[in-house]
């Protein structure tokens, strides 16, 4: 496989420092990934109540609040961890943090749907909290600093997952909307003050550094629009299609004028490096078979077979919160496969990583594809997806961060961070699609889901895009292998 020679990031972290608060800081790195995670899948369980306490009558708008939320998320990937560099990891931290409280306060103080949209926006920008470790971790922790930081990320993000899952059940059974949002403001709170208490107040890590005003304006617009496009394609139809071309063409332009700014968004040098793009690509189809892969757990659990016609009857009836323990094996399996492969990556093996997360997650997949009717089915699935899934993270994160010195490690962890957060939209979007293709309606209700072909047929699309990865980085080492002669002769 096409692997790094010499950590690039590494050789520029030569002179360790004396961190303190060493656990302190790990914690609050931690808190940041849990936190925002678990805002991420805490969602999808308080659906129902939102459309019945609102009185939505439509599924696009329900959906309007995951659109919101990964169209904040967009920007706050792009832009936050850049901040990072160019003015201090407490700053970026605390203004994170600070996005995530108010997004919670106000739909807690509103209690309406326009304010819970407002709120959903302002939560998904500071939902790139989860990235910022990754830049104060290593700054701060010396030459152990990349891998603390990916351990901590990658683990973090597997409990947050399970956390927000569960803890959507639980609020559902127990607590009411408004009650919840004023429980999470008060969280987000507290985080801000940890944050603002425990990240060094250093000076911005990149001298002389700034962000480029219409060069991130840009990034973001395009982004956006194409990021709309996977959320709505649905709900508009051929109309979808407008923002998505704009969204491409925007793209594409904003990366020649990229190439001669001198105030680059993201190091062009960077982009150019062949294993970095390779790890941006399978950051997407990570995110978007891990999206995938909870979209169809959580639809397919939920259905209740007796509500459906005998010939027709699908599902395990579980509620909201049952849903969430079947992913406790995601969450182990995230920690065990942080915690594998770290030194590998660490070592310029990042590459072999990244294939072996994508066969690991193709077999899962493979698996749940004809056995998907039994809770112990989910169990196993659950528990190799989420070790390749954790293998692909730590593998893409690491890769990122190695290739660029420490100054510039915020940027890095945006370039992936969009990559997924582009990915897991993409994710939602094609299943949805696809259990819209063929759908039963359920007798004595206006509602209809999908028919049951239709799940296993979307786990072997999965297994399709997991499998996209292996192809990604064999195309690498043979396009490296071909340059390596034709410097030399």
């Amino acid at each position: 496989m096409t692997e790094i020679n010499e950590p690039i990031g590494l050789a520029g972290e030569s002179r360790p420092r004396s961190a303190p608060r060493r656990g302190a800081l790990i914690a609050v790195g931690a808190l940041l990934v849990v936190l925002t995670n678990a805002i991420m899948f805490i969602l999808p369980p308080l659906l129902p109540v939102v459309q019945a306490q609102y009185g939505l009558t439509t599924v696009s708008a329900v959906m309007w609040i995951f659109t919101l939320l990964t169209l904040g998320g967009g920007a706050g990937y792009i832009l936050l961890p850049r901040l990072a560099d160019v003015s201090g990891d407490r700053n970026a931290s605390v203004c994170a943090s600070g996005c995530l409280a108010v997004g919670a306060l106000v739909p807690a103080m509103g209690d309406s749907y326009p304010a819970l949209l407002i709120g959903s926006t302002i939560m998904g920008f500071g939902s790139a909290a989860q990235l910022l470790p990754l830049g104060f971790l290593r700054r701060n922790l010396g030459e152990e600093g990349i891998v603390t930081a990916v351990r901590a990320l990658v683990v973090a993000s597997g409990v947050g997952i399970v956390v927000g899952m569960i803890g959507g059940g639980l609020i559902v059974e127990t607590l009411s909307l408004r009650t919840f949002f004023c429980i999470l403001a008060a969280a987000c709170v507290a985080t801000t003050i940890a944050s603002f208490a425990v990240v060094p107040p250093s000076p911005p890590s990149e001298s002389g550094g700034r962000i480029g005003l219409l060069g991130t304006v840009w990034l973001i617009t395009w982004v956006g629009a194409v990021l709309l496009t996977l959320t709505q394609g649905l709900v508009w139809g051929g109309a979808a299609v407008i923002p998505l071309i704009a969204g491409v063409v925007g793209g594409v332009l904003w990366a020649r004028v990229e190439r001669k700014s001198s105030a680059a968004v993201f190091d062009v040098v960077l982009l150019k490096s062949p294993l970095v793009t390779v790890a941006c690509l399978s950051m997407a189809v990570f995110g978007a078979v891990n999206a995938a892969f909870l979209l169809l757990l959580s639809t397919y659990s939920q259905v209740v077979p007796s509500s459906l016609p005998p010939e027709d009857a699908y599902g395990l009836g579980r509620t909201a919160l049952q849903t969430g323990w079947l992913m406790v094996p995601f969450a182990v399996m995230f920690v065990v496969g942080g915690k594998a492969v770290e030194r590998l990556v660490a070592k310029g093996r990042g590459a072999s990583v990244l294939v072996t997360g994508a066969l690991l997650s193709a077999l899962g997949l493979a698996w749940l594809a004809p056995a998907h009717d039994r809770p112990w089915h989910y169990l196993v699935g659950a528990g190799v997806i989420g070790l390749g899934c954790s293998m692909g993270y730590a593998a893409g994160f690491g890769i990122a961060q190695m290739a660029v010195p420490e100054e510039k490690a915020g940027m890095a962890a945006g370039v992936v961070g969009t990559a997924m957060a582009i990915g897991i939209a993409f994710g939602s979007a094609l299943i949805t699609g696809v259990l819209s293709a063929s759908v039963v309606s359920v007798p004595g209700t206006e509602a209809e889901v999908a028919e049951k072909s239709l799940y296993g047929t979307s786990y072997w699309i999965s297994v399709g895009l997991a499998l996209l990865i292996v192809v990604a980085v064999l195309v690498s080492r043979a396009r490296n292998g071909r340059r390596v002669p034709a410097a030399v002769s």
